[in-house]
């Protein structure tokens, strides 16, 4: 049903940099599949804000990390994973599962071990829901690490979700 694919497992009120990761592992996370533009990149930007580095170093050390965008740039996504040493998938074409797909079976866990992290509901948490992964939706990073402070986009994506009844209101 549209309404349980569009509700996020968790919808975290601030942007990827805030995001604890101890209470992903006591879920039973063991990899973490990350959207790039908006999660981790703001708008128009190409260099992560520090905030967001230092999360993703931390990241690394605990669990395997995949980014996956559908951003056609392998200059732009594959500068951020060179960066940080990190596999990544361009052009994914979410919410389409196949990227996803290979992805899981690269990391060779259940899909239910595995969360998908973005900024989107009608792509990140969509095909992470129709896969099984854990989903967490975040705010859009800006460059400064913290949450937009207006997101037009987002804010239409939790209004129509809210109208099938998927997002709390």
């Amino acid at each position: 049903m549209l309404r349980d694919l569009l509700t996020p497992d968790w919808l975290l009120g601030t942007s990827l940099a805030h995001l604890p990761l101890q209470e992903l592992v006591d879920r039973g996370i063991r990899a973490l599949v990350l959207d790039v533009d908006r999660t981790l990149l703001p708008r128009r930007q190409a260099t992560m804000p520090v905030q967001a580095e230092v999360w993703l170093r931390h990241a690394r050390e605990r669990m395997p990390l995949h980014l996956l965008s559908n951003n056609p740039s392998r200059r732009r996504i594959g500068a951020v994973a060179d960066t940080m040493g990190l596999p990544y998938t361009t052009s994914a074409g979410k919410p389409r599962r196949a990227a996803l797909r290979k992805v899981l079976q690269d990391l060779a866990l259940p899909p239910a071990q595995v969360a998908l992290v973005g900024d989107r509901l009608f792509t990140d948490v969509l095909v992470g829901n129709r896969m099984g992964l854990f989903t967490v939706l975040v705010k859009p990073i800006d460059p400064d690490g913290e949450p937009c402070r207006q997101d037009r986009l987002q804010n239409l994506e939790l209004r129509m979700a809210r109208w099938v009844g998927s997002v709390p209101g």
